[in-house]
C-alpha cells in the first residue's frame, strides 16, 4: 500500500496528516528517507519514523465526552489536559475532529487513520449534531432563516444547516463541516453568543448517558455504522444536481 496510507494504519496518523510527515522527511524506508507519500510499502519494507520502526497495530476507537477546559488535540504547549488524557488505551491515537476548549460533548479518538479522513473530509460530509444555549433568547425567525442557508463569515459563506430551536434561546444544530469555532461564529454572525455549546451526536453515533470525562472503545458494529454514514455522504455529494426547473 502507499506509505501515507501504511502510516495512518499503523496508528501515526490520519493519512493527510502523514503525508506531511513523510513530506518533511521524517519518514525512512530501508534506511533511505523518503518524502514521496505514495510509496509503496509492506510490513517488510522496513519503514520508521524519526528512528523508530512502524508497524500496523490493532485498529480502536473510542468515544469520548469531552469536559470543558480540556483541548482536543494530542498534546499542548500550554500544559493543559488534552483528550489522550481521558481515555486508557495503549494505542497511538488521536482525535478525530476537534472541540475548542470551552465546548463539550462527544469526541472520538481512533488509530485507524482511514477511518478517521472518511469521518471529517469534506468529501464525505459526514453530520455532526450540536446542542447549542445561546443569548439574548429566543432567536427570532429570521435569524434561523440564516442559518439554514448559510451565513457569511470571515472564511467565506457557510453550507446550509439544519436547525430547530425546541426552547426558547435553545438550538439544535446539524452540520457537515468544521471550521474553527464554526457554530460559535455562526450564532454571532446573527446576533446570538453562545453560553453553552454541547456535540451530541456524531454521524450515527449518540453520545447519550455517557458521563462528562468518561469513554468506551466502540464495537465494530459501532464502526461499520461510521463508515456506512460516510459512504453514504459521499454517494450523496457525487450525485449530478438535479436539473433547474424551465
Amino acid at each position: 500500500m502507499r506509505l501515507a496510507r501504511y502510516l495512518a494504519h499503523a496508528g501515526v496518523a490520519s493519512r493527510r496528516a502523514a503525508e506531511w510527515i513523510v513530506a518533511e522527511g521524517r519518514v525512512a524506508v530501508g534506511g533511505q528517507v523518503v518524502t514521496d507519500p505514495a510509496r509503496d510499502v509492506d510490513e517488510r519494507s522496513g519503514v520508521t519514523l524519526d528512528g523508530q520502526p512502524v508497524a500496523p497495530e490493532e485498529h480502536e476507537t473510542h468515544v469520548l465526552h469531552k469536559p470543558a477546559g480540556v483541548v482536543s488535540t494530542a498534546r499542548d504547549t500550554h500544559g493543559r489536559p488534552t483528550v489522550l488524557d481521558l481515555v486508557p488505551s495503549a494505542g497511538r491515537l488521536y482525535p478525530v475532529g476537534r472541540l475548542d476548549a470551552d465546548s463539550t460533548g462527544l469526541i472520538l479518538l481512533t488509530n485507524d487513520g482511514e477511518l478517521a479522513n472518511r469521518l471529517t473530509h469534506p468529501r464525505y460530509g459526514v453530520e455532526k449534531l450540536y446542542r447549542a444555549e445561546v443569548s439574548p433568547r429566543p432567536v427570532g425567525g429570521a435569524a434561523l432563516r440564516a442559518l439554514r442557508a448559510g451565513v457569511q463569515l470571515d472564511d467565506g459563506p457557510t453550507l446550509p444547516v439544519r436547525v430547530r430551536q425546541p426552547s426558547p434561546g435553545m438550538l439544535e444544530i446539524a452540520l457537515r463541516e468544521g471550521r474553527k469555532r464554526q457554530i460559535r461564529r455562526m450564532c454571532e454572525a446573527v446576533g446570538h453568543r453562545i453560553v453553552d455549546l454541547r456535540r451530541v451526536a456524531f454521524g450515527p453515533l449518540e453520545l447519550g448517558d455517557l458521563r462528562q470525562g468518561a469513554s468506551r472503545r466502540l464495537g465494530s458494529s459501532e464502526i461499520q455504522r461510521l463508515r456506512e454514514a460516510a459512504a453514504s455522504g459521499e454517494a450523496r455529494l457525487s450525485r449530478p444536481a438535479a436539473p433547474a426547473p424551465r
